[in-house]
C-alpha cells in the first residue's frame, strides 16, 4: 500500500487507552519503591556481612522464581527474601506461601551446582526492613518441616 492521495483515508491503528491502573505519579511511586527495595537489600547485605557471611548472587533468576540474596554462612547456602515496610509487621505479611514455594525451588537449583548438590545444607532465612532502615532477620523463616 502506497502513500494516501488527498482526500483518501488511510488504514490506523487505534488510539491507545491510557491504562485506568495507573494513576498520576504511578511511576515515580514505582520507581521509589524500586530504590527503597535496592537501599533494603543493601542494609541486609550489611548485616550479614558483620556476621561473617558471604554473597553467593543477588537476585539470582531461576526459571521458578529470584531470590534476593544467596549467601554462605559456613557450609550453608542461605536463600534471604528481603522485605521493606514502613513497619516490620507489614513487612512480615508481605511474604506469601507461594513466594516461599518459589524461593525454595530457586534455591534447591541453585544449590545443584554447589560440590554437595542437593545435598548442601540449605536455610531460608526472612529478612524485614523497616522504616528507618532497622534490619531484622528471621533465620530459618521457613523449610522443610514449616507449614
Amino acid at each position: 500500500m502506497g502513500p494516501a492521495r488527498p482526500g483518501e483515508q488511510t488504514e490506523r491503528a487505534a488510539p491507545r487507552r491510557a491504562d485506568r491502573t495507573a494513576g498520576p505519579g504511578r511511576s515515580l511511586r514505582g520507581g521509589a519503591a524500586w530504590r527503597a527495595g535496592l537501599m533494603a537489600e543493601e542494609a541486609v547485605l550489611r548485616a550479614y556481612a558483620d556476621r561473617g557471611c558471604t554473597i553467593l548472587a543477588r537476585r539470582w533468576r531461576s526459571p521458578w522464581g529470584e531470590v534476593d540474596l544467596i549467601l554462605r554462612d559456613g557450609a550453608t547456602v542461605v536463600a534471604v527474601e528481603v522485605k521493606c515496610a514502613r513497619q516490620i509487621a507489614v513487612a512480615t505479611r508481605r511474604l506469601s506461601r507461594r513466594q516461599m514455594d518459589r524461593v525454595s525451588a530457586a534455591l534447591a537449583a541453585f544449590c545443584q551446582g554447589e560440590p554437595a548438590g542437593s545435598l548442601t545444607p540449605q536455610r531460608h532465612d526472612l529478612a524485614l526492613v523497616d522504616g528507618s532502615g532497622r534490619v531484622t532477620v528471621l533465620e530459618n523463616a521457613w523449610g522443610a518441616d514449616w507449614d
